[in-house]
Formats: C-alpha cells, structure tokens, sequence
C-alpha cells in the first residue's frame, strides 16, 4: 500500500507543517519528569496511611524538627480551627502555625476517637464523631480490628510483649522507630510513583537480635542509674545491611539506588529521658502464657 493511500485511510489528517501564515509549526516532543541520579532523591510530598489506634486515613509529613507528624488527609476552614490546632504544609513541611490563608490543615492526635478525653476545642467535636462512626463501620465491615481487641490469649501476649515503637541498634547508634521492627516500610518510590509496600525485614535477608543494653541515648551519654531496655541489634551485620535499614530500603530497592525515596525514613535519635515511655526492660520474644491456675503454664517462644 502506497504511503499516499495510507494518508487518505487515516481517521483524522495528520497536522498541517505550517500555520495559516505559512509559518512552520515547531512541536516538542513530550518528556516525562525523572529524577537525575546525581540529583536530591527525596521526592517530599503526603504519605498516605491509616491511624494504627483507629482506622481512619492521615497523611504523614517531615516536621521542621525533623520528626513524622500525623495530618488529618483534608483541609478545613481556618475560622472552624482554633489557632493553637492550626497547622500548614509547605514545601513539604509540616508547620504548627496557620499560614494566613483561610484554609489549615490540623493534627490527627486532636481528632482521634481512640483517645479517652475528647479534644478541648469544642469546635471539633462533630468531625471526631464523624471519624468514630466510620471506625465502628471499619470494625464491623472487618476491614480494621483494634489493636485494644485482641482474638486470644496468645494474640494478647503477643502484643503486650511487642513493643508498638521498638528501640534499634545500628551503626552503634540507638534509634526509635515508628512502628514494629516486622513492619518497618520501605520508603522507595515504585514505577507507579507510589511507595513500596515491601518491610526491611525480609526471610531472604539476616535479622538482628533481640538484647538488654543500658538505656542509653543516640548521643552516647550516660546511662541511666539501673536501667536497662530491649534493643533490636542490627550491630553484627554486615554494614552494607545496616545502611540498608539506615537508608529504609527493602532489599530490592537498595540494589537500584537510581530509585527515589517517596518519604524520610522514620528514624529517629533516642533519648531515654524523652522516650522513656518506649523502654521495655524485657525481652519482646519471650512469651509468658497463663499460670497452671488460669489454665496454662509458663513457656518461651523458640
């Protein structure tokens, strides 16, 4: 078929060379946004997730004090915030300040329906019902399940013995993470611009070790009088694996470098007179079961 029959066959005609004034017509081709590998990786924007305590969506942003802060995922009127709940985001940021515009965001830690006392704002009251009903809708759908209701004994012990923001050991440095050590998320962005659900703790790669150090802080300063806390040692690995945790890459993203990271990693320096109320003096892999005379006896996890 000749390419002038091909012409005429097209559905819409090809675009005309010049303008009208027999200008030529200059197109650009079309390029997609890419990160330069030499380049800042940090692509700073919301990361979207779910309150642990009651189901309901946030968004997780970097704090000017370099700490994860939880946004409610949608803005309100500034006039319906009081200015001490007033919040804004820019460049990425999180700040606890209004930004003059009529609009704020505001702290999920105001609105939780988990919490025992309501918020003082009054104004709130009605978006915290809110926020309650859809967890009961979540609880009954199946699609949430408390972390207070726990299925068994077992699942009770458990969680008592798992530490919720586990203190770990790396690179000789003490650090508080965010959530357990078995959920700590990859922070690499995927082809589909979203961030990678794989955990760093992964069968394929070696784990760190459970152990009672003295409660000491990031800084290296000295311990507390007779205090000692479970820390997750990451210390015997290899240091390519530790800067893998350090970096918060699962396996398969800390071999492609090139890979941008959605968010920060969620560490952050310990301090055991800051985050005191995260020192566990006791071994999270050790489980005590019911006593003979509540129907059970002691035992250890192998």
């Amino acid at each position: 078929m000749s390419s002038a029959i091909f012409e005429h066959m097209r559905s819409t005609p090809p675009p005309s060379r010049r303008h009208w004034d027999a200008s030529p017509v200059t197109v650009h081709a079309r390029r997609s946004l890419h990160v330069a590998p030499d380049g800042v990786k940090l692509v700073r924007c919301g990361q979207s997730d779910r309150c642990r305590d009651c189901g309901n969506r946030i968004e997780w942003y970097h704090g000017v004090n370099q700490r994860p802060v939880r946004l409610h995922p949608h803005e309100l009127p500034a006039a319906d915030v009081p200015d001490s709940c007033r919040w804004h985001v820019s460049s990425g940021v999180a700040h606890a300040a209004g930004d003059g515009s009529g609009w704020c965001r505001l702290p999920h830690s105001v609105l939780c329906p988990t919490r025992d006392t309501p918020p003082a704002p009054p104004e709130l009251a009605g978006l915290r019902r809110r926020l309650a009903v859809n967890t009961r809708r979540l609880i009954d759908a199946g699609a949430f399940t408390p972390p207070s209701a726990p299925l068994d004994v077992e699942a009770a012990t458990l969680a008592v013995c798992r530490p919720a923001r586990p203190v770990v050991r790396l690179l000789y440095v003490h650090y508080l993470a965010s959530r357990p050590v078995d959920e700590i998320q990859c922070v690499a962005q995927t082809r589909l611009r979203h961030r990678c659900t794989s955990a760093l703790l992964t069968p394929a790669a070696p784990a760190g070790t459970w152990r009672l150090v003295p409660a000491t802080a990031a800084s290296g300063q000295l311990a507390l009088p007779a205090a000692v806390m479970a820390v997750y040692d990451l210390t015997r690995l290899p240091y390519a694996e530790q800067l893998r945790w350090r970096t918060q890459r699962c396996p398969q993203h800390a071999a492609t470098p090139s890979a941008p990271d959605l968010t920060v990693a969620d560490w952050e320096p310990f301090d055991p007179l800051v985050h005191h109320a995260h020192i566990h003096t006791r071994l999270p892999d050790r489980i005590r079961r019911p006593g003979p005379s509540q129907g059970g006896q002691k035992a250890d996890r192998p």
